[in-house]
């Protein structure tokens, strides 16, 4: 039924995404190009409003068994109502973040929290109290992750993509068939609206796809891999490592200039892969390329012994290190590694 599930929101989301592009036109939720935007032109932005109605309706049809079916439903209304008035008359930050926080406590107030985890050599951590707060952070973090990575044609909806396609599968795996479902079922709608907004695009997922995919992605990852081992919890950040990535990085890059943790600026990852000279398309192929690599990582991840996931750890500490250096994502006088090299090199020679 899952994959079944998947072709029918897939089917429904290539048929509603150009009823919303109309919808966005009529009512003035479009995109105005600025020196911070990569397109040029005046481009409709409620696009995440054809992934949420694709994926409502599959909700309908296919009527996932769960007692946090409601809880979900709710958040998810919330979030998206958000994303609608936000891509109408841009709402403050602050406001952005409350409203995460309500969505994100809705879902954890009814049971979906990381409750312990159980260490290597028989220890079990339990974070009592600590686990809503936490559980609360994880999916909050993940929201504002997916909305900051989407700054390049496609982008977002690929990368959510790729992170739904492992997270649908682990769940399979692992017999959890409300995640495989609902994943699947998501995964359908995001397809649908991507080969609208593939580059060049003809319709921007907004605010409202990006709050939306962020939120859902958050929650499935917690339900998903939830009171498992300390290396199994790592699974879910593996798998959105690239989006969790520039968004932990666009953090000390603000913190070392000082500037609040809200400003924007034009270094997030494709940014930087832009001014290396890459092409839209290229950057958008690069990053999901990336992001794949990370899947098939966090796959060896659950497959492997504790050895083999801890070098896997630590291969992927190296990549992201290399990566951050000769992209210049926190700046461009941080190459401690290039610069060892280097040296290494001059020495040689």
């Amino acid at each position: 039924m899952e994959y079944i599930a998947l072709l029918v929101c897939f089917m429904i989301s290539i048929a509603i995404t150009p009823l919303v592009k109309k919808l966005a036109i009529r009512i003035g939720a479009v995109d105005q190009p600025n020196n911070r935007k990569i397109h040029s032109k005046l481009m409709p932005r409620l696009g995440g409003l054809a992934i949420f109605c694709s994926f409502m309706i599959g909700f309908v049809i296919f009527d996932p068994v769960s007692n946090y079916y409601w809880p979900i439903l709710i958040g998810a209304l919330l979030i998206t109502a958000t994303g609608i008035i936000d891509d109408l008359i841009d709402l403050s930050a602050k406001i952005k973040f409350l409203v995460q926080f309500a969505a994100a406590g809705i879902v954890v107030f009814s049971g979906v929290q990381i409750t312990f985890i159980n260490l290597p050599f028989g220890e079990t951590l339990h974070f009592g109290y600590f686990s809503i707060p936490i559980t609360i952070i994880w999916i909050v973090g993940i929201t504002n992750a997916i909305n900051l990575i989407d700054g390049l044609d496609g982008l977002a909806a690929g990368v959510s993509s790729i992170a739904l396609i492992t997270i649908s599968g682990l769940a399979i795996s692992l017999g959890d068939t409300f995640v495989a479902l609902m994943g699947l079922m998501l995964l359908g709608s995001t397809l649908g609206f991507l080969l609208y907004n593939f580059h060049p695009a003809k319709i921007f997922m907004g605010d409202t796809g990006a709050l939306f995919l962020g939120y859902m992605i958050g929650v499935f990852s917690v339900l998903g891999f939830k009171n498992v081992t300390l290396f199994s919890l790592i699974v879910p950040i593996i798998i959105l490592g690239v989006p969790i990535l520039d968004t932990f990085f666009a953090i000390v890059r603000r913190i070392i200039q000082n500037k609040p943790l809200s400003a924007p600026d034009k270094l997030h990852l494709h940014h930087c892969l832009l001014k290396l000279g890459f092409g839209h398309k290229q950057t958008v192929v690069l990053i999901y390329s990336m992001s794949g690599l990370f899947s098939i990582a966090a796959i060896i991840f659950t497959k492997s012994t504790v050895w083999g996931s801890t070098l896997t750890l630590l291969a992927l500490t190296i990549l992201v290190e290399i990566v951050v250096e000769l992209t210049g994502l926190i700046s461009e006088n941080y190459r401690p590694i290039l610069r060892l090299l280097e040296g290494a090199k001059a020495k040689r020679y």
